[in-house]
């Protein structure tokens, strides 16, 4: 009988709705500085429900969901028409994602919703982020 039950168990997974229809955990990461001419990665702990990005700096921000994505044309842009005097702001981001790359700014933050689920459920044969999917580098 044991066997029986065990095989209703399945782990949480991209797919789980329940996991993106509740409030998300909050991560957040502030003063952030990608300026050096190096990419900087913010990992999350868990597959984000939604992302915010916000650029306090006036260079441009250049985000990516892959470090692929920054050199090539899959990414986007944040700059000075995106935002107020306290920033500019990337809208909420509807994504699931373990991992993004930035470049270009000595001041921006990162705030998240985070699901339940484990970010190595987001692991392909390109590794632990979207990198070699269409649209992401």
């Amino acid at each position: 009988m044991s066997n029986f039950i065990k095989s209703y168990q399945a782990n949480v997974g991209l797919n789980h709705v329940p996991a993106y229809q509740v409030s998300g955990q909050p991560f957040a990461s502030g003063s952030i500085s990608a300026t050096s001419g190096d990419a900087v990665v913010v990992r999350f702990p868990y597959v984000t429900r939604w992302v915010h990005v916000i650029n306090h700096d006036t260079n441009e921000l250049t985000c990516s969901f892959s470090e692929a994505g920054l050199s090539g044309d899959n990414h986007f842009k944040l700059h000075r028409t995106h935002g107020t005097n306290e920033g500019y702001y990337s809208p909420r981001l509807e994504l699931k994602v373990s991992e993004m790359w930035f470049t270009g700014s000595a001041d921006f933050d990162v705030v998240a919703g985070l699901t339940s689920i484990p970010t190595s459920r987001t692991t392909t044969a390109d590794g632990t982020s979207w990198s070699g999917s269409s649209g992401v580098g």
